[in-house]
């Protein structure tokens, strides 16, 4: 049977695509699926400014319930955007982005329901209260088993009353960047993403010595398939956000990030550029070390609320 020229078009757009996938399992471990159903329930509830915050577990696996804060804002009546909020690397996990602690320009789910955002802040694993060995589960990676838990936790928001599930965002800075970059990159239900100080190509990262990224909280098959070797990764960030695009993602990259050499940020922005519609691919590189300026997550706030 001989395709239409739509579905040949369809199928040669989605070839790219499943390649780069498949590179990202390579180092990650293989996606399972994630359009499953996410069980959870209230543990606790404070009144704040203007929002509610819940304490909840969400259901990721059959014995496996992640702890994340839940924070809905006033005016229930409104279909409203949604954050998933994910913390940088702090003993307090999901404490910091809710505004319990930490510094406080990283306490981004807080700042978002303060717009009126419903906002998700869910521990990754071994951080905040979330003990959980992802080996032991079968997993080549935490960070696969960390876009496991992200995946259901968006699933759990697309479903909450007054969400608009197709205004769903990934917001993160440095560990909560990258997981939400490599979450859009197998999601599809993200709509776009804002990341800051989380990435940089192999090549720029510490001299090109990938050990950072690949120890038990990452991804040990960087070091035991690959050598910590640029050189021999199968994929880079640039292919990260070729799988995003072309859904918008705002990129904070700050001139003095010790952590993500701004060169290797612009060398990743450059080579997909063409795939992001005008405006949809953003990027600030603020006079700043590895954090995220008020300025700049003002800025961020607003674009998202524009493009979504």
């Amino acid at each position: 049977m001989t395709l239409s020229r739509r579905a040949f078009l369809l199928q040669a757009a989605a070839a790219p695509r499943r390649a780069r996938l498949e590179a990202l399992e390579r180092v990650m471990g293989p996606a399972p699926p994630f359009d499953v159903p996410v069980p959870w329930k209230t543990t606790g509830e404070w009144r704040e400014d203007a929002y509610i915050r819940r304490h909840i577990v969400f259901q990721s696996e059959p014995d496996d319930f992640v702890p994340a804060w839940l924070l809905l804002p006033d005016r229930p009546h409104r279909k409203r955007p949604a954050a998933l909020c994910l913390h940088q690397t702090t003993g307090i996990g999901k404490d910091e982005p809710a505004g319990l602690g930490g510094s406080p320009s990283l306490h981004y789910a807080k700042e978002l329901a303060l717009r009126g955002w419903t906002a998700l802040a869910p521990d990754y694993p071994n951080f905040g209260e979330y003990r959980c060995d992802p080996y032991a589960r079968g997993y080549a990676s935490a960070t696969m088993k960390g876009i496991v838990n992200h995946a259901r936790a968006v699933r759990m928001l697309a479903a909450l009353p007054g969400v608009d599930a197709r205004r769903i965002a990934a917001v993160g800075h440095s560990l909560g960047g990258h997981n939400a970059l490599f979450l859009a990159a197998f999601d599809p239900r993200v709509a776009a993403v804002a990341a800051s100080c989380s990435f940089t190509s192999f090549r720029r990262y510490k001299g090109g010595d990938l050990r950072g990224w690949s120890h038990a909280g990452y991804m040990p098959r960087i070091a035991s398939e690959f050598g910590c070797d640029p050189a021999r990764m199968p994929f880079d960030f640039s292919d990260v956000l070729a799988l995003i695009a072309p859904r918008p993602v705002f990129v904070n990259a700050p001139l003095g990030d010790d952590n993500f050499s701004v060169e290797g940020v612009r060398e990743c922005l450059d080579a997909v550029g063409s795939l992001f519609p005008a405006g949809r691919l953003a990027a600030e590189f603020p006079d700043f070390g590895h954090g995220w300026p008020e300025p700049v997550r003002g800025r961020a706030w607003s674009w998202l609320e524009r493009v979504l």
